[in-house]
């Protein structure tokens, strides 16, 4: 009966109010990650630039683990899914077990990394000795906390996968607030603590995480009744689910990680300038996931829209769904590009920014954030290449846009010896990706939906 009343939902529920309905709590939960993330690289700033400037080399390793964790918990969750759908509990609750002996596997690998990697991995992208050990402490604090962000997010994807995203956002939210909290209280010694500056981010961050993976096992036991979590089948794995897993998870690991890679390349290239450069690169990454976050939300939402609408073949809500999500994800967006626009300099000035960070930091605020009404077009049609099955397209677009365009561009651009020039490489990677974007959207277009 309920799935009945779901689907009637999402077949009849008038089109805005459906996507406004099933977005906004993501939105909210991305928001809210996207507040945390700021404010953990504000009390960081606080310390010192080169402290801002260590989080951000350590950034492309934290993203990476938030990449494998992803995409694991995205295929548990599309065999989960899959499971309860045609009723088979036993398979769904393997999935869900196999799922958190994997997290197991995925901590252990980044274990290793953190405990005699780090170093390396920073010294590539700075000569700093001070960079260095700030974000050396930091990285090998997060990596042999990274148990709690596994189990995190995996648990949260099996609230997601059985239609609980509200206890999904309770969990989240909570991790989020109480790293905020705990922020200052490490970073600077407050209430007795005491005062770990950098490494005490870090030490914030995996507490947070910790709570939320809590949250998570609470929720899931008593909310959560499809799905039954047992110790004995966490450590007897079997080797068919693993393969479903990441049959369906790589494809996402990929993804996402390709923002790992940029990061990191690009981190190469401003060190060439400045420690400063790479500063306000990590400053504007921050910034920026306030107006990205909500569009993402608002694709999540929109997707099962999609799906549902395509299989039911009613194009006319499909396209009225497109229409809407664009507009509003424009109005994010240029609301970004406003911000950026009229007052970078006092957001600079919330990270304690220096003369010089602030001379190298507005004029790139003001450039970069040129390309996010162009991303709001290609992020909100290029949901429709999940929606309709056709993720491979968003690889593409992803890996274009962020590597195969991008770190080229910059890299050509940082010869000019003028770090304003950099900054241009955002905006002409997301012309190309949208041209790309609407070349295959047209394609998806002329060959499903214009055929409904």
């Amino acid at each position: 009966m309920s799935e009945q009343i779901r689907e009637n939902k999402m077949g009849v529920m008038p089109v805005k109010r459906l996507i406004v309905s099933m977005s906004l709590p993501m939105m909210i939960s991305m928001l809210v990650q996207a507040f945390y993330n700021v404010t953990d690289s504000y009390f960081v700033a606080q310390i010192s630039e080169d402290a801002m400037t260590a989080v951000t080399l350590a950034f492309p390793m934290q993203n990476l683990m938030i990449a494998v964790a992803t995409g694991t918990g995205v295929g548990i969750n599309a065999l989960l899914s899959k499971s309860l759908g045609s009723g088979d509990n036993a398979s769904a609750n393997k999935a869900a077990n196999t799922g958190l002996f994997l997290n197991i596997f995925n901590y252990i690998l980044f274990l290793v990394i953190g405990l005699f990697a780090a170093a390396p991995f920073v010294n590539s992208q700075t000569d700093s000795v001070v960079i260095t050990g700030y974000a050396s402490d930091y990285l090998r604090v997060v990596c042999i906390g990274s148990c709690f962000l596994f189990s995190q997010i995996v648990l949260e994807r099996l609230l997601q996968s059985t239609g609980r995203t509200v206890y999904s956002m309770i969990s989240q939210m909570t991790g989020a607030v109480i790293n905020i909290v705990l922020d200052p209280v490490m970073i600077f010694g407050l209430f007795g603590c005491p005062a770990m500056g950098v490494m005490g981010a870090g030490v914030a961050t995996c507490i947070g995480q910790m709570c939320a993976s809590v949250c998570g096992i609470i929720l899931n036991i008593k909310f959560n009744y499809e799905i039954k979590l047992s110790f004995r089948e966490i450590f007897h794995p079997e080797g068919h689910i693993v393969k479903q897993i990441y049959a369906v998870g790589i494809p996402t690991i990929l993804m996402v990680s390709v923002g790992s890679l940029m990061t990191y390349l690009m981190n190469i290239i401003l060190g060439a300038f400045s420690s400063t450069a790479q500063a306000v690169f990590g400053v504007y990454f921050k910034i920026q996931s306030f107006f990205f976050m909500p569009v993402f939300g608002l694709n999540n939402g929109l997707i099962p829209v999609l799906a549902y609408n395509l299989g039911a073949a009613r194009k006319k809500r499909i396209n009225e769904a497109m229409r809407f999500a664009v507009v509003l994800a424009v109005i994010i967006m240029c609301l970004g590009t406003l911000v950026l626009e009229v007052i970078p300099a006092q957001i600079l000035s919330l990270f304690k920014a220096s003369d010089t960070m602030l001379g190298i930091g507005v004029p790139a605020m003001r450039i970069i954030g040129l390309h996010f009404p162009m991303a709001a077009f290609a992020i909100t049609l290029g949901s429709e290449f999940q929606a309709f099955s056709r993720s491979v397209y968003s690889l593409i677009v992803s890996l274009g846009r962020q590597v195969v365009i991008l770190i080229p561009v910059a890299w050509l651009l940082s010869l000019t010896d003028n770090v304003d020039n950099v900054w241009w490489s955002f905006p002409i990677a997301e012309a190309v990706s949208l041209i790309l974007t609407v070349v295959f959207f047209l394609k998806i277009k002329r060959d499903i939906v214009d055929r409904i």
